[in-house]
């Protein structure tokens, strides 16, 4: 009998193609459910774009000419960090959707289950986010925002070890690095709201860190390689920059990635 359920794939492509944030955020969403409920098929026909779609704002500028947030505790500090944790996020919607839409026809449906669960998590986490800006009295697009957060995603479009290692291996994982001592700041600030949402994304951000671990490992048990030489040289190929001391280990442990793996390459 044939399948005429929509595919997986044609709707992951659907929501990168989605260029406004809180419509992206929907379209994520329902891809996810969609999937969970088996209301998609496993089917990967359509091609993913080289590049999500985004929104006109934020300006998207180098690292280098990214202005400085300011003092932490002065308005403009506040508004710079909510605005640059949206971002993180935004981009982070787009990431576990390309990971799920262009790795997971060959790696499974548990692979594809596991990444489409992370991004409708990031996506919650964007909704939040924006909604915590929109309360201080701004909006996500009113500040200039990091251009390079995609450009890892285009260095290992052709092979899902080197995703796995550099997005959540190395990126997702030094948001557990900063996370902690970020949310004790908003704490001291009297913001209980800014630290209840910070704390949130830290514990989910645990088990997306673990995610990727596993499945970089399983793929390193397929190849008879040992994961934390594998990681380290993936790392050196396709980072631009060291790992930043200091690190978050029981964070980093509890999702897997014991300091085997990284305290060589840190910095």
């Amino acid at each position: 009998m044939t399948d005429t359920r929509p595919s997986l794939s044609a709707a992951i492509s659907a929501a990168l193609l989605t260029a406004d944030p809180r419509a992206k955020v929907m379209a994520a969403r329902d891809a996810a459910r969609n999937w969970r409920l088996g209301r998609l098929s496993f089917g990967f026909e359509t091609a993913m774009p080289d590049r999500p779609s985004w929104p006109n704002e934020p300006e998207l500028l180098d690292p280098r000419n990214m202005p400085r947030r300011g003092k932490g505790g002065s308005e403009k500090g506040r508004l710079a960090l909510w605005h640059a944790l949206a971002h993180i996020e935004f981009v982070a919607i787009d990431l576990a959707l390309d990971m799920a839409g262009r790795f997971g026809g060959k790696l499974g449906e548990e692979f594809v289950s596991d990444f489409m669960s992370v991004a409708a998590d990031e996506a919650m986490h964007f909704a939040i986010l924006d909604r915590k800006l929109r309360r201080l009295g701004s909006h996500y697009g009113a500040l200039p925002a990091h251009a390079g957060l995609w450009e890892t995603a285009e260095r290992t479009s052709h092979d899902v070890a080197a995703r796995l290692a550099i997005v959540p291996m190395v990126l997702e994982a030094r948001g557990l690095d900063v996370t902690p001592a970020t949310l004790e700041r908003v704490r001291s600030q009297g913001d209980e709201d800014g630290a209840k949402i910070l704390s949130r994304i830290l514990d989910d951000e645990i088990r997306h860190v673990a995610i990727g671990t596993k499945h970089f490992v399983a793929i390193c048990a397929e190849n008879a390689e040992s994961p934390e030489k594998r990681w380290k040289s993936l790392v050196r190929e396709h980072f631009r920059g060291g790992l930043k001391a200091p690190f978050n280990d029981s964070a980093r442990l509890a999702a897997g990635l014991s300091r085997d793996f990284y305290a060589e390459l840190a910095t």
